[in-house]
């Protein structure tokens, strides 16, 4: 009996292994080609780095503007994250607490919302907002980002606010708390696990993605890091090798950010199940 599970243990650590290493490998070979020159990655992108040469992310943070870049990106991202978790987390209370048929009409759209693709409405999208003067400009953006990313955030909330008793909300209107002060002081805090879960991972989206903000943000000095890694692709060529140190530079901070808060996102997800 023990051997059997001796072996299932060894399989299981073999398997798991095999992902890791698949999983693994794009971000290393990423990393080791961002140290070699264009025709040292198209003779041969498996191969080790001769040496350490910086000279590809010097070129890489000079042709994306780096800094200027990563403070829209940085931007962008912090008030998109802010006002999702907390417009969401209203909307979500505001639902559980009065369950009228129009409000679980309406909850029950934003989830099925969720199903849509983007790609079914980006043109219309940017036809629309075009002709009302609202693209190139990362206010728009940000507007956006709040309208797609709510649903999955209010989905989110409402389990976790139906775990909160109505009671404790009704202790603290008695002493004295407004609706806006019972939901600032009570529950909104009640809620951090859960706020913590959904501001990481709409970090994780936002900050990586290129499709929306390249519909949005056509002026230069506006374009985020993902758009900033466009500046290696000429009209027949692409310069590999500051490319490679772009986009090292461009997922590093965002797997910072993940590496330290990958627990507030477990946390987040085993509280909502159990309660």
């Amino acid at each position: 009996m023990a051997g059997r599970r001796s072996y299932a243990s060894w399989l299981k650590f073999a398997v798991l292994t095999v992902f890791l290493v698949l999983f693994i490998a794009p971000f290393v070979f990423l990393l080791l080609n961002s140290f070699k020159e264009n025709n040292a990655i198209t003779s041969n992108p498996m191969a080790l780095p001769a040496g350490l040469d910086f000279a590809n992310y010097k070129v890489a943070i000079d042709k994306m503007g780096y800094l200027t870049a990563f403070w829209n990106t940085l931007a962008i991202t912090t008030a998109s994250v802010l006002l999702i978790s907390l417009f969401a987390a209203m909307t979500a209370h505001y639902f559980v607490r009065n369950p009228t048929r129009g409000n679980q009409y309406t909850f029950l759209i934003m989830v099925a919302s969720m199903i849509i693709p983007f790609q079914a409405i980006m043109i219309p999208l940017v036809k629309i907002y075009g002709s009302l003067g609202m693209l190139n400009n990362k206010g728009s953006l940000i507007y956006m980002y709040l309208g797609f990313g709510s649903s999955l955030a209010v989905f989110i909330y409402h389990g976790f606010v139906k775990s909160i008793p109505a009671e404790l909300e009704e202790a603290a209107m008695i002493d004295g708390c407004t609706r806006t002060q019972t939901f600032f002081r009570i529950v909104f805090p009640v809620l951090t696990p859960t706020t913590a879960t959904i501001a990481i991972l709409n970090v994780l989206w936002i900050w990586n993605d290129f499709l929306l903000p390249s519909l949005i943000l056509v002026n230069p000095e506006q374009r985020t890091l993902p758009l900033s890694t466009y500046n290696f692709y000429g009209t027949y060529t692409v310069d590999y090798g500051p490319l490679m140190a772009g986009l090292v530079l461009t997922i590093l901070p965002i797997i910072v950010v993940y590496l330290f808060g990958q627990k507030y996102i477990i946390q987040g997800v085993m509280q909502g199940s159990i309660k």
